[in-house]
């Protein structure tokens, strides 16, 4: 019993993924989470500017901490849609 589990356990290890997830963009491959993470970091931007313009910027206590919620939201919800 032992030895069929450590041999399932080391065909899974040696089984991994075909290639890495990454994107074609101007002749370079880039890795698809770094994609991922600008398209996170523009929406962030673009979401303060939206906050200032309508002045709930200044009663945000802790702004920072809500700029890097809408980034990571929509870098790991980018993830999900374009890569699962």
């Amino acid at each position: 019993m032992r030895s069929r589990f450590l041999s399932v356990l080391l065909a899974f290890g040696v089984s991994a993924c075909d290639g890495s997830p990454s994107r074609n963009i101007l002749g370079s491959y880039f890795p698809s989470w770094m994609v991922c993470a600008l398209a996170g970091i523009a929406a962030a931007v673009i979401g303060r500017s939206i906050l200032k313009a309508t002045g709930l910027l200044g009663e945000l206590p802790a702004p920072l901490a809500v700029m890097l919620a809408i980034a990571c939201a929509v870098t790991f919800s980018l993830w999900l849609v374009w890569l699962a």
